[in-house]
């Protein structure tokens, strides 16, 4: 009897102070993109970020009056806010090598190439990204002599925006091992030649891994460095998740010892790099979860071609700008059979990267051979940018049970070019967005940073407009490919936690799910669309915890 009654007391003690653990969060609207309870006006989360109950502000008072209040006033809580395709490591070397983002001329990076070389010790390596070609008056790819006169002995290597071409100094070039002079070509990559053979400096796909080679690779610390800051870019944004499209074993290393100390602030879903060591690793030790759930890898990221803007996505017929060029394959269709078969018998998601209507075709083949009669389980396969689709092949994308991986900044970054490449028949028929989510596909979207910011606000107004930041075209660019606002967001939240495999815990603001959220001044489904790309985030919760507070 003394027992049971010790029992009691502590059980009565024991109440107040478990009532302490909890706080209630309060808004003018809470937007839980559930079907079930669409909106709240209050949120109860427990000490490890557990949601415990939604509903108005009174009722949650009553049911825990010792709770810690959370009161954000006249702002819009939204579930937290996950880019499916981005590069952290990427986004993070950007910041420590030259920015050239935005430049409309060769003059223009010289002048940003000549300010940053002031900072680099004697001997170094010259590194950036950003350049486009299709920003400059001559619309023209560059050469090696175009850096060599300013930079004569310092080697230079500039990725271009997309990532998917390179440009290199001569001093660069005679770094290289090999010799590049000649005819030949590497698998899945073009290196550029004047009339007598020698490389011109760029290089497009797989021959930039020469260069690659050769450029002194980042120690641990750096690359640690570079994911701390890409991760806190990121949570300013409104961002509490990225699916990292395509890590190597050694950034799977950074990542997890971030990891242990408790320094990654959001999660991170990330993908091993093509049909290499990351992958052996998955097939040998299984689908990784770090004990935080901050940290996971049981996808692989693979490549069938190229970029569209270095002409270099698989096309089905010439690219109408440039005859006789229908891009090439990063990957041969053997080695994608061969690499979809190998995941699928090590239980491993697959998200390729496909651009062309080619190099889609080609994914869609690999992956009914390798998924066979098994093509309607839960795979959740992706394929990742979906670009421009052939029609016939919309329907395989909903028989195969894909989800489509798509970036709404791409079109309104590639819509002043992208006719020209593709002609009046087969533009229709990129950036599809409605097309793809009409039939019936899930729909995941994100940015492909640094290709593009890594701010979900951008994304929210390219996928609702269709337009510039200055808004042009008017309407939209082939506006009936439009999606909704709420449509945007849920790409952006449950259908990106879904391609995650992760919606019974993130995505959207429901009883047991996680307490990752967004506060933003505007309402995201409220206000005109042109104000979508500059909505205030006022904070960033991820867990319930603040990772990211506006000063």
């Amino acid at each position: 009897m003394h027992r049971f009654f010790l029992a009691v007391l502590l059980a009565l003690a024991a109440g107040p102070l478990a009532a302490v653990d909890v706080t209630i969060l309060t808004a003018h609207r809470i937007h839980t993109m559930d079907t079930n309870q669409p909106q709240a006006q209050a949120m109860a989360y427990d000490a490890s970020g557990k949601i415990l109950a939604l509903g108005d502000a009174a009722s949650l008072l009553q049911r825990y009056p010792a709770a810690r209040r959370l009161d954000v006033g006249a702002a819009t809580v939204v579930p937290g806010l996950i880019d499916a395709h981005g590069h952290l490591p990427s986004l993070g070397m950007s910041f420590l090598q030259v920015d050239l983002n935005g430049t409309r001329s060769k003059a223009e990076i010289l002048a940003r190439l000549k300010t940053f070389a002031a900072t680099l010790p004697k001997g170094a390596w010259l590194t950036g990204r950003g350049w486009d070609q299709n920003d400059w008056p001559e619309q023209a790819f560059p050469t090696a002599a175009d850096l060599d006169a300013a930079f004569p002995d310092r080697p230079i290597w500039l990725r271009r925006v997309d990532g998917h071409a390179g440009w290199a100094n001569s001093a660069a070039l005679r770094a290289v091992k090999r010799d590049l002079s000649g005819s030949w070509q590497p698998d899945g990559g073009v290196i550029r030649r004047d009339a007598q053979g020698r490389p011109d400096g760029v290089f497009i796909d797989n021959a930039m891994d020469l260069m690659d080679a050769t450029v002194p690779a980042p120690d641990a610390a750096t690359l640690e460095h570079a994911l701390e800051l890409a991760m806190h870019a990121a949570v300013a944004d409104g961002l509490t998740g990225v699916h990292d499209a395509g890590i190597t074993l050694e950034e799977l290393r950074a990542y997890q010892h971030l990891a242990d100390q408790g320094k990654l602030p959001l999660r991170v879903y990330a993908m091993a790099f093509g049909d290499g060591p990351a992958l052996d690793w998955l097939c040998a030790n299984g689908l990784y979860r770090h004990p935080s759930g901050r940290l996971q890898m049981r996808t692989v990221k693979l490549f069938a071609d190229g970029a569209l803007g270095s002409r270099g996505a698989a096309l089905l017929q010439d690219y109408s700008d440039d005859h006789g060029n229908r891009g090439l394959y990063v990957t041969s269709p053997e080695a994608m059979a061969a690499a979809t078969v190998k995941a699928r018998r090590c239980g491993v998601q697959v998200a390729t990267h496909a651009i062309g209507d080619r190099g889609i075709r080609m994914t869609l083949d690999a992956y009914a051979h390798a998924l066979g009669t098994d093509s309607g389980s839960d795979h959740r396969w992706r394929i990742e940018h979906v670009q421009v689709l052939a029609p016939e092949d919309l329907p395989r994308l909903v028989q195969l049970h894909l989800v489509a991986s798509m970036q709404p900044t791409h079109a309104t970054s590639d819509m002043p070019w992208a006719q020209a490449r593709l002609g009046p028949q087969r533009v229709v028929w990129a950036y599809a967005w409605r097309k793809v989510r009409d039939a019936g596909v899930p729909l995941a979207l994100g940015s492909d940073f640094p290709v593009e910011s890594p701010d979900p606000r951008l994304g929210l107004y390219a996928a609702v407009t269709r337009e510039d930041a200055q808004g042009n075209p008017p309407g939209g660019w082939y506006p009936d490919e439009k999606l909704t606002a709420f449509e945007a967001l849920r790409g952006f939240t449950l259908g990106a936690a879904y391609a995650g495999f992760a919606e019974i815990e993130i995505g959207s603001l429901a009883i047991g799910k996680r307490a990752d959220f967004v506060v933003l001044a505007q309402d995201p489904l409220a206000v005109p669309e042109a104000q979508l790309r500059t909505l205030a985030v006022k904070a960033t919760y991820v867990d319930g915890k603040p990772v990211f507070e506006a000063p």
